[in-house]
């Protein structure tokens, strides 16, 4: 919603998934908030520290605001739960691809969300993490279906 703590810890472990697969140059994978809360902030302190555990940099990420101009510029726009997701069907001009993040992982139920893990406390950063990572496997594979 506000694109300090779920989105930019999926746009930081999917960059990362794709460059893995070689997909790194071909792709561009951007996040923002529905929400305005936050623009200009960097991300959340707690997301920053679980994603430099586990190897990655999200240092440089600062907050933005989704503008329905936007969808002209990307072939898939994935939303954290079901509020974003209506959210985004609801701005969009026309139809395009718009999906829940976690419906890419396999072992996902339908329908599954990523939870906002910013009134918890680390395990729920830590959760966020694994999830992310979950579905980013899928949506590589994915783009890579898409691409080839």
């Amino acid at each position: 919603m506000g694109n300090i703590c779920r989105s930019p810890m999926a746009e930081v472990v999917l960059r990362q998934t794709l460059a893995g697969r070689g997909l790194g140059d071909r792709v561009t994978v951007e996040s923002a908030g529905t929400g305005e809360w936050h623009v200009g902030d960097p991300m959340d302190e707690r997301a920053l520290d679980i994603l430099a555990r586990h190897g990655y940099d999200g240092s440089v990420h600062r907050a933005r605001q989704f503008a329905g101009d936007w969808f002209a510029r990307y072939d898939l726009v994935l939303a954290m739960d079901r509020d974003n997701l209506a959210t985004l069907r609801r701005m969009a001009p026309y139809e395009v691809e718009v999906r829940l993040f976690r419906s890419f992982d396999p072992a996902a139920p339908e329908g599954a969300e990523v939870p906002d893990p910013y009134y918890g406390g680390t395990e729920g950063f830590e959760e966020v993490l694994a999830l992310v990572r979950a579905a980013s496997e899928g949506v590589a594979k994915h783009i890579a279906d898409e691409i080839d």
